[in-house]
């Protein structure tokens, strides 16, 4: 397989092939946390290989027991303390240009999800044409525990998973498998990780983009697994009944009658994740998932990028900064949530997340242009 590959020194590694390159996310003691410099560099790189006739398919990849972390959060929040907010509105605004232009991209992207998937690293993977799960994937969206909403247009991937299942993924930060991750749409295949290094090497030479081949190609090496007798997926009764409600409010009341009903201590423990998480985040989480049912991929990043941007700013609550002081700084796993309670929080304070900053030297997102190769986003037919 002839290759050129980067310096092992390189957050980002490339591996070109006669059709193919292969993109290897290398901060492995980091887990793969996406930093500007990198999200900057993947940028580039997607958009040097649509201009290149020759290259059919772009493979992404982590190296180490994770794909991807997501974003760099502990860095920028330090970062954001050296400088301003708008650090962190920058970081964002650069990820969710990716992010576009993964889900409107003419090349074919194959993301290998070989470990921990969260937040950003779901992102640069499920808006993608294939997303490969194995018996090692864990994937979550936990930014509801850190003071943060499931962005990076997860508004609509997860609005579009089977019943309110996006919901329960979203408020909770529950992990999935492999198996579940195939069972709702997360996932188009799942390859057992030991089949990877075979599966690589048939792609990179196959010189075709038709998503159809493709396909054939990954099915060749993919199982369809079981699912475990007590994953979540098959509680989807349950969450459907609790998880429609239309307020955060009321989706834990519901809960906490399914469990007078019965004792399940699965029931409980999502009680007390809901209980522990920030009032506000979840208020935030829930809206926006809402809204991008009735979405696409740029009105989500849109509307996102005004959220995030009022959570970076900090003035309507401190809870992202309180949230990673716990878990990620100091560790102490106890944050001061501030408003503490999900009845001190109104439909009025939510509201002015979803409005524009008001700050002289801050826009609204802009889509980039995308005429040349506009695409309908992957995710449609796929979740």
């Amino acid at each position: 397989m002839a290759s050129s590959v980067s310096s092992q020194q390189d957050k980002v590694l490339v591996e070109a092939n006669s059709f193919a390159r292969i993109i290897t996310l290398n901060r492995p003691k980091q887990l793969n946390a996406l930093s500007f410099q990198m999200i900057s560099q993947l940028l580039e790189l997607f958009l040097v290989y649509e201009e290149d006739p020759n290259v059919k398919l772009v493979i992404l990849k982590g190296k180490g027991r994770a794909f991807s972390v997501g974003g760099d959060v502990a860095s920028l929040v330090r970062d954001m303390r050296a400088d301003d907010w708008r650090v962190g509105a920058n970081f964002f605004s650069q990820l969710y240009k990716f992010i576009y232009l993964i889900a409107t991209y003419s090349k074919l992207q194959v993301s290998i999800l070989n470990g921990i998937v969260m937040g950003g690293g779901a992102g640069v993977s499920v808006h993608g044409r294939f997303r490969v799960a194995t018996e090692n994937t864990s994937f979550a969206m936990p930014e509801a525990a850190l003071g943060l909403f499931p962005d990076v247009a997860a508004s609509y991937f997860l609005s579009r998973l089977p019943g309110f299942f996006g919901e329960y993924v979203g408020l909770t930060g529950s992990r999935l498998d492999g198996a579940e991750m195939l069972a709702c749409g997360l996932a188009t295949h799942f390859v057992p990780s030991a089949k990877l290094s075979m599966l690589e090497a048939a792609l990179c030479d196959v010189d075709s983009s038709d998503p159809a081949i493709i396909s054939t190609i990954i099915d060749q090496y993919s199982e369809q697994p079981s699912l475990k007798e007590h994953s979540v997926y098959n509680r989807l009764d349950v969450i459907d009944r609790c998880f429609s409600q239309r307020t955060v409010e009321e989706i834990i009341s519901a809960l906490e009658r399914e469990y007078g009903h019965q004792s399940d201590s699965w029931i409980f423990a999502t009680i007390q994740t809901l209980k522990k998480s920030s009032p506000t985040s979840l208020k935030l989480c829930l809206r926006s998932i809402r809204e991008g049912r009735l979405q696409g991929v740029g009105q989500c990043l849109v509307r996102e990028y005004r959220m995030v941007s009022h959570v970076m700013r900090g003035e309507l609550s401190k809870d992202f900064f309180e949230g990673c002081r716990a878990t990620l700084l100091d560790k102490d796993k106890n944050p001061n949530w501030e408003p503490s309670k999900l009845e001190l929080i109104d439909d009025a304070r939510v509201d002015c997340y979803f409005c524009k900053v008001e700050h002289e030297e801050w826009e609204d997102f802009k889509l980039p242009i995308r005429s040349k190769f506009e695409l309908p986003p992957y995710a449609i037919a796929k979740l």
